[in-house]
């Protein structure tokens, strides 16, 4: 695993939308796939490269281009009311998150 240079880090942070994301790496995409799903896809893309590096691991060029491709793909195979990635969606089916540390305080008077 290489590290991501700064101008690499640079050239993604003017990256806005998800097909320019796509592009940029050179990814096939249905555009049909990416206009129903692009928010959905970038929120799958960040999720994957936040776990990524709570791994402890230095994130390159090839890891930055498997996770958005396996984002995309996730919507290819699957639709935004199957993946659940969206807080919204997350709520409707009944998942709801709730940090540990705000347990003990509700529970004292």
């Amino acid at each position: 695993m290489t590290t991501a240079s700064p101008e690499f880090l640079e050239e993604l942070a003017e990256l806005e939308a998800a097909e320019d994301f796509l592009d940029y790496f050179g990814i096939a995409y249905d555009r049909n796939v990416v206009q129903v799903n692009r928010l959905h896809i970038l929120q799958r893309y960040h999720d994957y490269l936040s776990g990524h590096g709570q791994n402890g691991g230095t994130l390159g060029y090839d890891d930055y281009h498997a996770l958005l491709s396996r984002a995309y793909e996730d919507f290819v195979l699957s639709d935004a009311r199957t993946e659940k990635v969206m807080r919204v969606l997350q709520k409707a089916s009944g998942v709801a998150k709730v940090a540990v540390t705000s347990i003990g305080r509700a529970a004292r008077p």
